[in-house]
């Protein structure tokens, strides 16, 4: 391996309850299967990272000094995940509590926990890495100042802007690359009349943009990509954003081109919704190199045509 990335983010253990829909404000859901899975989205984007082979994978990450920290750990280090911990003993390790619906939807609440223990001064050495990748589970201004830190090194910064927020002009000068989803878009981007005007907006070299079942679209030093959607019947969408964003990374980390990038990701992201749980369905490289070498499965030009016209590009 001669890239590594380093993802500085949350890692949380989701408490999973199925149940025949999501419940509705003041609605009382009586659920079936419960389990437990290490999650959060810096975790996830980590797994999702080391699993797609061809670079190293650091996180650094805040845990408790409690029994949800240790589901966690194992996953991270059976994934091959280099770990930088700050242990925080006043803070418990951070939970989401996930309804999960019969139809794959999901409602998630996150207790934040020990992840806003992350500081500026916990950035390990940046010697080697080439990408850096953050979400928004953790301190704003820790996720700031590793951005600039990152940028002074010349490793290049990703931000996955979820739980969508507001961005100031500071962090976005920071990014090489941006990924939301349209829910995201339109709160950083200050609700665009469509996708276009969206990536417009955003002043960053990369920006990407998932649709869901549609696929994703991409604004790439003046270009416009589409990927469509690899066709499935979702069992669980809960980690398919953050497979994607830490696949993406990753492929982009061994020196493959956006377009095919977003093809393994968009891949990756397909396979990990027929799984249940987040990090547990994350897929690894021979899966996905597995999906991409069937002809009748991969999206062809007819499908690139048509995301292509929904966007109105």
């Amino acid at each position: 391996m001669t890239s590594t990335v380093l993802v500085a983010g949350s890692a949380n253990l989701d408490f999973v309850v199925r149940a025949a829909h999501v419940p509705a404000p003041g609605e009382t859901v009586l659920g079936r299967e419960f389990r437990t899975f290490p999650g959060g989205k810096g975790a996830n984007q980590a797994v999702a990272c080391a699993r797609a082979g061809g670079a190293a994978t650091q996180m650094l990450l805040a845990l408790g000094s409690d029994d949800f920290a240790k589901p966690i750990e194992a996953s991270l280090n059976a994934a091959g995940v280099q770990l930088h911990i700050v242990r925080e003993a006043q803070l418990p390790t951070g939970t989401a509590f996930i309804c999960l619906s019969d139809d794959a939807e999901n409602a998630i609440t996150v207790a934040p926990g020990a992840n806003m223990a992350l500081q500026p001064q916990h950035l390990p050495a940046l010697d080697g890495v080439q990408w850096l990748l953050l979400q928004l589970e953790t301190p704003v201004d820790s996720v700031l100042a590793y951005a600039r830190a990152a940028r002074a090194a010349g490793v290049k910064v990703a931000l996955n802007a979820a739980p969508a927020q507001v961005l100031s002009a500071e962090l976005l000068a920071q990014l090489d690359m941006l990924i939301v989803n349209e829910g995201e878009l339109d709160v950083v981007a200050g609700n665009p009349p469509d996708l276009a005007n969206g990536l417009a907006r955003l002043d960053v070299p990369c920006v990407i943009v998932t649709l869901g079942a549609r696929g994703c679209l991409a604004r790439h030093e003046g270009h416009t990509l589409v990927q469509p959607a690899f066709s499935i019947s979702p069992v669980d969408t809960t980690a398919a954003g953050d497979t994607f964003c830490g696949t993406l990374v990753a492929t982009l980390a061994r020196g493959e081109p956006l377009q095919q990038a977003l093809l393994a990701a968009s891949a990756a992201s397909a396979l990990a919704c027929m799984q249940l749980g987040a990090q547990s369905s994350i897929p690894d490289h021979t899966e996905v190199a597995a999906l991409l070498a069937d002809a009748t499965r991969v999206p062809g030009a007819d499908a690139h045509a048509a995301l292509a016209a929904w966007c109105a590009l």
